[in-house]
């Protein structure tokens, strides 16, 4: 995406900005680790996966559905799982 920076640069400019509904969610979270990269190799335990799929939805803005998608559940199951988080 241009010349070298450019990523950095973008970034800066959004900083504090997550919230803003009208930037679009991949640009808001450049800086987000990937779902595998969170999730690892899936050796966890059921309470470490929840906790994951909770970091991974609040802090780093990834939707049920994609989390869900990733890890081969349904995204009802991620739903209950939020819900009781």
């Amino acid at each position: 995406l241009g010349r070298e920076g450019f990523e950095e640069t973008f970034r800066e400019c959004l900083e504090g900005k997550r919230n803003i509904r009208e930037i679009q969610r991949r640009q808001r979270y450049l800086e987000r680790p990937t779902l595998t990269s969170l999730f690892g190799t899936g050796q966890e335990t059921k309470e470490e996966r929840d906790g994951r799929i909770i970091e991974a939805v609040r802090r780093h803005g990834y939707s049920q559905k994609e989390i869900a998608d990733h890890l081969g559940l349904h995204y009802t199951t991620i739903s209950r799982i939020m819900h009781e988080a």
